[in-house]
């Protein structure tokens, strides 16, 4: 019966693996892309596929797990860092963490103060009130 189910059981969790090979790929291309809702859509999918994976335990076989975490391991780590050097090299160029943006003063200075609203109105009467 063991040899039976494990027969069936390991070549489904070899695929699951792959598939959360392929999703982890994903999930790493898009923190490289700067794409979050691509990014967990490809992690919420990788969760399936690594619990698919884990049917090989059936037979004792526990590779393909450990392929699936380590490749969205590796790939999450790999994607955040090429994301680091990415947006390091681009600051200069664009200018936009080299040089604050300040108001002209002549603009600062035809800003007017507005009184803060208390949120209390005033009660009208009306005329049949009377």
């Amino acid at each position: 019966m063991a040899n039976g189910l494990s027969a069936i059981m390991v070549p489904i969790g070899i695929v699951g693996a792959a598939l959360a090979v392929i999703c982890a790929i994903v999930a790493g291309i898009a923190i490289m892309r700067g794409a979050a809702g691509l990014c967990g859509g490809a992690v919420g999918l990788w969760i399936p596929c690594a619990i698919v994976s884990a049917s090989a335990s059936f037979g004792s076989q526990w590779m393909p797990l450990q392929v699936s975490a380590a490749a969205l391991i590796g790939m999450l780590v790999i994607g955040a860092v090429v994301r680091a050097i990415v947006n390091t090299a681009q600051a200069p160029a664009t200018g936009s963490a080299a040089t604050p943006v300040v108001a002209p003063k002549a603009a600062r200075a035809a800003t007017r103060t507005v009184a803060p609203v208390t949120g209390t109105l005033a009660v009208q009467k009306s005329a049949h009130a009377a």
